[in-house]
């Protein structure tokens, strides 16, 4: 590709990631108006999928030839970011289907086609290779059941990830030694929602369980999104792992959270005098103080995971790999951005005072959010010690990077 060709390329993806903010932001100020509704009812109402869907914030990770946008990490976490900062619930469900959507990749064309061609389509699945799939004429029979499913009362797919059996009953071994795992792609309709998603924060999530037992599932509706062989498409986007584009995602959603409740302190500060204080928040030494101190940890944090997100990309780009170097790259910024948005948002909550506590403000429910998302894997304090461990050339695991 001559530079000519590859600056043209670079300002049209410039451009095409600038126009997808703009629609996140306008979705936004729709979710900000709804996060009573997404509350109370667990799940996201009509208008608010509405949308998401009329400004294609569900197909940025779909490919190109099926009307997506492909877009980079960086950009991926800045919409996530802005969603969040209007419902964390909203944003986790979004950040959830985008990965779950890289698995068009690694599908044949009408396959895909026929999970992610409706302009409302949306793919959600549990954590874990937990459900089994035995091999038939033409594909294979599925039972199982998973959980956390986040987005799962609003998708119309369903993802089943399964270790394969052989229609015998023996396990599939690949070349490596190890069992084989699919992931199956059924329609919602099909499975046995569990209604088991009564939960401290992220509740309009919905993001609960589901049971299949025996069904059916042609050879072209499973997929393998970890084998980089089976991807049918060159596109960089692909070649990111699972893990490593929902760190970039989540991350987003957490730094989005603490973003808005350290705005929302700020205005609270115009106004508020503490009962017994001798001065306004505004006019106090201290909390001007804090609040500097809570915008440059917010700041850097996020400054942090967009520089390693965007220096990866541009690595990717023009080498066509993703080195073990930059996986633990990602693995550690993401990890820093939403442990310190945590920080940010415990922070904000204490120096909000009892106006923190009632459900009808600002903070309460994004504290409850915000520490939701902080157990989730990609922000356990377990990722800091990975990253120490290959840091001193010790072995680690690559399931997490």
């Amino acid at each position: 590709m001559s530079m000519a060709v590859a600056d043209a390329s670079e300002d049209r993806g410039a451009k095409l990631a600038a126009e997808y903010i703009e629609r996140a932001r306008s979705a936004a100020a729709v979710i900000a108006d709804a996060t009573q509704t997404i509350e109370a009812e667990r799940s996201l109402p009509t208008n608010v999928l509405d949308a998401m869907h009329d400004a294609e914030l569900f197909r940025l990770t779909l490919p190109r030839p099926l009307g997506g946008a492909e877009l980079q990490p960086a950009k991926l976490a800045q919409v996530t970011e802005i969603i969040a900062a209007a419902d964390a619930s909203a944003a986790w469900c979004l950040g959830q289907a985008l990965g779950c959507a890289m698995s068009a990749a690694f599908m044949e064309p009408e396959p895909a086609r026929q999970v992610f061609g409706d302009r409302n389509a949306a793919l959600a699945w549990g954590a874990g290779i937990v459900g089994k799939a035995v091999a038939a004429d033409g594909g294979y029979r599925i039972t199982g059941t998973w959980r956390f499913a986040s987005g799962g009362h609003h998708a119309t797919w369903l993802g089943a990830h399964c270790k394969v059996f052989e229609a015998d009953g023996s396990p599939r071994i690949k070349p490596d030694g190890t069992q084989a795992s699919r992931t199956a792609m059924i329609p919602r309709s099909t499975a046995t929602i569990l209604d088991d998603w009564y939960v401290m924060g992220l509740r309009g999530t919905r993001s609960e369980g589901y049971t299949i037992e025996d069904v059916f599932v042609e050879d072209g509706l499973m997929s393998d999104r970890e084998t980089p062989s089976e991807c049918r498409l060159d596109a960089p986007l692909y070649k990111v792992p699972t893990t490593a584009a929902y760190a970039s995602m989540f991350s987003g959603v957490a730094l989005g959270v603490a973003r808005a409740m350290l705005d929302d302190l700020r205005e609270l500060a115009m106004t508020k005098t503490p009962r017994g204080a001798s001065s306004s928040l505004r006019e106090s030494p201290v909390f001007q103080t804090k609040l500097a101190e809570l915008e440059a940890m917010l700041g850097s944090a996020r400054a942090y995971q967009q520089q390693v997100l965007r220096d990866f990309w541009a690595e990717l780009e023009e080498t066509g790999e993703l080195t073990l170097d930059r996986r633990v790259d990602i693995r550690l910024a993401t990890t820093n951005a939403i442990n310190r948005a945590t920080d940010v948002a415990e922070t904000v909550y204490r120096l909000a005072g009892s106006t923190a506590i009632f459900e009808a403000g600002p903070f309460e429910r994004r504290f409850r959010d915000m520490h939701a998302v902080s157990q989730q894997v990609q922000g356990r304090q377990s990722n800091f010690e990975i990253v120490g461990r290959y840091m001193l050339d010790l072995e680690v695991g690559t399931m997490f990077l």
